[in-house]
């Protein structure tokens, strides 16, 4: 087991290297489909796998189309790991989509919502603004 001080420094020397690759070296037009950046590596306590989170900028097909490029550069972005950081076995690469940025935007959004129905309440806690309900085609 390497020490998580070791561990620590390998993951940002993955998430450093993956990120330049994406930039400059993989040349798939898919993983170009959406704006791709590396968020976060997770590697085993063993530095036998590493788990590369990616944040895609894009519509769902995209992704999609983004995520299946980059599992298709997987064997190449392993290669060039192992030639350019030098360690003793590299380790197996995995992406992995991370949703982090937009669940953290649902919540914002959430609590925007909330803190302005809780603004339009007057003193006797009555709603000043009815909310909207769905109207039938009769209008009704």
């Amino acid at each position: 087991m390497a020490t998580s001080r070791r561990v620590a420094k390998v993951s940002a020397s993955i998430k450093r290297e993956i990120s330049q690759m994406l930039v400059s070296d993989i040349k798939d037009d898919r993983v170009g489909a959406g704006m791709v950046s590396v968020t976060a590596v997770d590697v085993s306590g063993d530095l036998q796998h590493a788990k590369v989170f990616v944040s895609i900028y894009g519509t769902d097909e995209a992704k999609a189309e983004t995520m299946a490029g980059l599992a298709a550069a997987t064997p190449y972005v392993r290669g060039a790991l192992g030639r350019r950081l030098r360690l003793r076995r590299t380790p197996e690469i995995m992406f992995k989509e991370d949703i982090s940025i937009e669940q953290g935007t649902d919540v914002l959004n959430l609590l925007s919502r909330l803190k302005h129905e809780r603004n339009s309440v007057d003193e006797n806690g009555i709603p000043t603004v009815v909310p909207s309900a769905v109207e039938d085609e009769d209008g009704l």
